[in-house]
């Protein structure tokens, strides 16, 4: 039975732009919405008039064509709004004014703060920077970067152009970079000279020789000064300090360059489980359309709040974050680590700083809870509205301590959906109630549905998420994927013409959704996704390990790493090796890719065809049936991973 944990009050639900909307198609359309749920079958009955809607509701700035969108039920293959002409950083840098653009905390080293006028001039100047160092249209500026107002401002430059932007964060290691950048040949990278966690400086400079050594299409590194007034820049090729890069540029108006709306905006990179992480590409009105639409529907931002996501540049919440200002709303950047001041850092910054929208992950909120924070008893949190929790799936107990440790009257917003979107298949409405361990709807004019193994809708069973109805954000494609091969094949093999996402979930009686865990084998610890193969590239550099094989194990309400290696003959695993294959994996990926566990075992179970098979041995881990054995070419090596001792703690 759903337990209702928060119900908006009557005046809160009349205030809200969900309200403000439903007046909006009434009276255009005579819809006869009542509420969220006869709104959301609104957006899917008549998807035309919804994103037309929301587009004019939303203000978006543009040339509009005379067309929505052609064949919404081929997937791939709908075009949205052909004709139309846009520019994501004109719609972002709408508000101007005095008031905070951006705030600032790189952990409690720096704090700064850009006005609206102030972040459009810094716009400005880094744009004009990039035309004049040969940036066009199409081409590709790549980041390197903390969580830091440059990011930001590289990111709109970029767009200003119709140039395609594209980052990640600074822990990756030199290989984790060319996997990434190398495929799509930036013209122009930015990178900080180092960044800060946990109270400790690390440097970048060493890695951007690696990065530069193996990326020629490179022309200019532009390097920002953040843990040192001037770094040295003598041992770099085509490096320049940001500062001189842009000193010599005047500012004032941009020439935003009006584009198509399936123009690139975007290059995100998928978790690489097979290989090289693949390059998915984001068109600019469908990502500004679904950032509109999840920011003023879904999470109620207004003009003038202040929107916080603790995120890093290399996930999606940090672009997600990012179109917050086309909702003329602050962004609250922190870069670091959540732990300092005893894990009360991100709670003090939404006292200091009016937080209204409080993003963050499940596992935070898990571990803060085992810290046993009370933050209703140390912080005032008045002005913070909604909490948004996602990356992996928030157990009921972490509503629970959100409701009776954070603050009681608050939307908490658990949310799912991903890079491959550019944003979410199901997540929050600020009309309704809150049930515990349900993320409470799906998103409007999405047409998400439960199937089982035949293609039939469930409700109240578990099954595999799927959107059935083309939407705006999916992506234009991947990049060098000419004929689309590798991209009909991540979405549309299982169900044709129908998006399957990989999650493995139940639609409620109530309306919501409860997500079980991926039903895939990409690795989730924490929240962020991870690539089997990213960690093998790395495991099997080392002369001791002939083969490797990584899944992952839920635990303690997530899923934590567990690599097991086949040594060389007569070679037994010992902590010096353990430390070895460790330090290897987090220099050369994220610390996020080192596994829990490393476990020694005398055979690695393949297919006949010789693929290994990551999910059989998930499954035998987990005390899971394991289906199609014959396909297996040594199906008796399975039984080496049956409770493995290791795995108990």
């Amino acid at each position: 039975m759903s337990v209702m944990l928060w119900q908006p009050s009557a005046e809160r639900v009349a205030q809200t732009n969900v309200t403000a909307f439903i007046a909006d198609v009434n009276r255009r359309w005579n819809a006869g919405v009542a509420d969220y749920a006869t709104l959301y079958q609104w957006s899917i009955d008549h998807p035309q008039r919804f994103w037309s809607a929301l587009w004019d509701f939303a203000g978006v700035i543009g040339e509009r064509g005379s067309e929505v969108v052609r064949d919404v039920y081929e997937m791939p293959g709908a075009r949205w709004f052909p004709g139309t002409r846009l520019n994501f950083a004109e719609n972002l840098l709408r508000r101007r004014g005095p008031e905070d653009a951006i705030v600032f905390w790189g952990e409690d080293k720096v704090q700064r703060r850009l006005s609206h006028d102030q972040l459009f001039d810094q716009v400005s100047r880094l744009a004009q920077a990039l035309k004049a160092e040969g940036v066009r249209a199409g081409d590709r500026v790549a980041g390197f970067l903390p969580n830091m107002p440059e990011a930001v401002i590289g990111m709109l430059a970029t767009a200003s152009i119709g140039a395609v932007w594209s980052s990640a964060s600074p822990d990756f290691g030199v290989q984790g970079v060319l996997d990434r950048f190398g495929q799509i040949e930036p013209a122009v990278l930015l990178s900080a000279d180092g960044y800060f966690y946990g109270g400790k400086t690390h440097d970048s400079l060493a890695r951007l020789e690696g990065i530069m050594a193996g990326m020629p299409s490179v022309r200019r590194l532009v390097v920002v000064s953040y843990t040192t007034e001037r770094p040295d820049l003598s041992g770099l090729p085509k490096a320049v300090q940001y500062d001189d890069f842009v000193g010599a540029q005047p500012g004032g108006a941009i020439d935003f360059a009006r584009v198509p709306f399936e123009h690139p905006l975007y290059i995100m990179y998928s978790s690489g489980t097979t290989g090289v992480p693949k390059c998915i590409v984001h068109g600019t009105g469908g990502s500004l359309l679904q950032h509109l639409k999840e920011h003023k529907l879904h999470c109620d931002i207004k003009p003038g709040d202040r929107v916080f996501y603790f995120t890093t540049c290399g996930w999606m919440m940090w672009n997600w974050l990012a179109g917050a200002l086309a909702s003329e709303a602050t962004l609250l950047l922190y870069d670091g680590s959540p732990g300092l001041r005893d894990s009360r850092i991100l709670f003090d910054y939404a006292d200091a700083e009016n937080m209204t929208l409080f993003g963050t992950s499940a596992k935070w909120l898990d571990a803060v809870a085992k810290q046993g924070l009370e933050p209703a008893k140390t912080h005032n949190l008045a002005s913070v509205r909604t909490m948004t929790s996602t990356g992996s799936v928030l157990a009921p107990e972490g509503f629970d301590y959100v409701y009776d440790k954070i603050k009681k009257d608050i939307q908490l917003s658990s949310i799912s959906g991903g890079t491959d979107i550019m944003g979410c298949f199901v997540l929050g409405n600020p009309t309704g109630p809150v049930y515990r361990g349900e993320i409470q709807c799906r998103g409007l004019g999405m047409k998400v549905e439960v199937f089982d193994d035949a293609a039939r809708p469930l409700v109240g069973e578990k099954g595999e998420l799927v959107c059935s109805m083309a939407f705006p954000s999916m992506p234009v494609g991947f990049w060098n994927d000419p004929d689309g091969e590798k991209y009909r094949n991540a979405y549309f093999t299982r169900f044709p013409g129908v998006w399957t996402h990989g999650d493995w979930c139940e639609l409620t009686p109530t309306g919501g959704i409860i997500i079980y865990g991926r039903s895939d084998a990409t690795l989730n610890p924490g929240g962020v996704r991870i690539g089997t193969a990213e960690i093998y590239r790395q495991v099997e550099q080392l002369d001791e390990v002939v083969e490797s094989l990584v899944i992952g194990q839920d635990w303690d309400n997530d899923v934590r790493v567990v690599l097991f290696v086949r040594l060389r003959d007569d070679l037994k695993l010992d902590q010096s090796l353990i430390d070895r294959i460790k330090r290897k994996i987090r220099e050369n990926t994220t610390p996020r890719h080192v596994p829990a566990r490393i476990v020694q075992v005398a055979d690695i179970p393949r297919t006949k065809s010789g693929k290994m098979v990551e999910l059989a041995v998930r499954d035998v881990v987990h005390g899971r049936p394991v289906k199609n054995k014959e396909a297996l070419a040594n199906p008796e090596a399975l039984d080496l991973y049956r409770d493995l001792p290791e795995l108990k703690g």
